[in-house]
């Protein structure tokens, strides 16, 4: 799923790994400052980075064109074999539509991976492999936190809050001045400092170019889940950074999306994507291991 550049600036500055607390702990502990934690765990990307360039996994894509009606007039999809370079994630189309890529295609996708392979290893963790980005630190000032309370998602304590972009913040940028339009809620894993979940919406229409370009209409929205994964090395030990020897890697996403493209073309689009089939590999070996999302009752 194509998740746009403000979305997955918060989905993948807030991915990120903090020290462990226990669930009695986190229960009777008054609740951090929010904006505190979201820098805590932006502090501790790299520690996960590393960890995550040894995993790969699946995701299919289905993207489904909406009539005024809301009725489906065109479903097409996509399946991808999806890793990290340098913290940057890359996805390789293997399959359209069900039916793998023909030769002439393969060939031009891997030529298209290869120069993405490159790019990212030149390019720096903290900074966008394509297209624009933001940070956190300046997300924070563009934002509005509140509400912030504890829940149990899945079966794991989370710190939740709710977000909304200010009106009034002086922005500069597509990425940023489309930020002061959403609003949304976040579910942090208090345990492993990870998000559980994350929904987002428009609160209000976003003009591009003055609406010449684009409009994206107010409501469209998607949300986000992460999961951890289990892994161990070859002698079946944990190696993993976070608790209990677990990775979170995405499970899946869901969104709407109504436009209007160049003032005539209405676009309104279902997306979703489901991820899969988690392998841990060794580049010398390529030999790959399978991983498997936890239950809830062994998280």
């Amino acid at each position: 799923m194509q998740i746009p550049p403000f979305a997955c600036s918060i989905c993948l500055l807030l991915c990120l790994l903090a020290p462990p607390a226990t669930a009695s702990q986190a229960a009777n502990s008054p609740l951090p400052d929010i904006r505190q934690l979201m820098r805590e765990v932006q502090n501790h990307q790299r520690q996960l980075d590393k960890l995550r360039e040894s995993y790969t996994y699946s995701s299919l894509q289905t993207v489904q064109d909406i009539d005024s009606n809301g009725q489906v007039k065109k479903t097409e999809t996509e399946e991808h074999e999806d890793f990290f370079v340098n913290s940057h994630v890359i996805e390789r189309t293997v399959k359209k539509n069900g039916q793998p890529l023909g030769d002439s295609d393969q060939r031009k996708e891997t030529e298209r991976v290869t120069k993405l392979v490159e790019k990212a290893e030149k390019t720096p963790p903290d900074q966008p492999l394509e297209g624009p980005s933001i940070t956190v630190s300046r997300l924070l000032e563009i934002m509005d936190v509140r509400q912030p309370r504890r829940k149990n998602y899945r079966g794991r304590p989370t710190i939740v809050f709710d977000f909304v972009g200010r009106k009034d913040a002086k922005t500069h940028g597509l990425v940023e001045d489309a930020s002061k339009k959403l609003q949304g809620t976040l579910w942090i894993d208090e345990a492993d400092r990870q998000v559980a979940h994350l929904e987002v919406s428009f609160n209000d229409s976003f003009r591009v170019a003055g609406g010449l370009f684009a409009t994206i209409a107010r409501g469209s929205s998607f949300h986000f889940d992460q999961a951890p994964v289990s892994h161990s090395n070859d002698d079946g030990q944990s190696m993993g950074s976070s608790v209990n020897g677990e990775l979170w890697l995405p499970t899946g996403g869901e969104g709407t999306l109504q436009a209007r493209i160049l003032v005539v073309k209405s676009l309104r689009q279902h997306i979703i994507e489901r991820d899969y089939d988690y392998k841990r590999f060794r580049v010398e070996t390529q030999q790959s291991k399978d991983a498997a999302v936890l239950p809830a009752s062994k998280r």
